[in-house]
């Protein structure tokens, strides 16, 4: 994402312990997304800009074999998807984001990313208005752009293009 946009904010917690199974998934964080895919993303961090906001990336393609990892830590469908069938993430089709301020600065949505509880629901509505406003704002700039939201997530977005086919792929860490 950075090659098509450096304002792009690049957190991805997966690279970190800070995720919902406390755990570093993978060597070095890098966002990779499909070809159609990345094209979208920067055309709603375009319309996003003159607004004040930049997105931050939270997580994008995900290999299996790091799917594998999680599954293995919580082999639970409702918050891991089943590699054997693989997700929107394992196709390089599915973002996890939230909003920043033009500093970088993660903007409050409510709850964290991997935050499970109705509170991370989209449809939640019994937090503060300015925490709606920017909860309405991302998913629906996300959805003019060509993704889907889930109803349980408020940071995750999965593209409605063509499909895509699952992957492997495991990228080098810089030394």
């Amino acid at each position: 994402m950075i090659r098509l946009d450096s304002s792009f904010v690049i957190d991805l917690r997966y690279a970190t312990d800070s995720n919902f199974v406390d755990t570093i998934m993978y060597e070095c964080g890098r966002c990779f997304l499909r070809p159609a895919v990345a094209r979208a993303v920067l055309a709603a961090q375009e319309e996003l800009r003159p607004q004040g906001y930049r997105l931050m990336m939270l997580d994008c393609y995900r290999p299996r074999p790091v799917q594998w990892r999680l599954w293995n830590k919580v082999p639970d469908p409702r918050f891991v998807s089943d590699p054997r069938k693989g997700s929107m993430h394992n196709r390089g089709a599915a973002v996890d984001l939230t909003l920043a301020d033009p500093d970088g600065n993660e903007l409050d949505m409510g709850t964290p990313f991997d935050f499970f509880g109705p509170e991370a629901y989209p449809a939640y509505t019994k937090h503060p208005d300015s925490i709606l406003a920017r909860r309405k704002l991302l998913s629906e700039t996300m959805i003019r752009h060509g993704f889907r939201a889930i109803r349980t997530e408020w940071w995750h977005f999965a593209y409605t293009g063509r499909g895509n086919a699952l992957a492997d792929w495991e990228w080098d860490c810089p030394e």
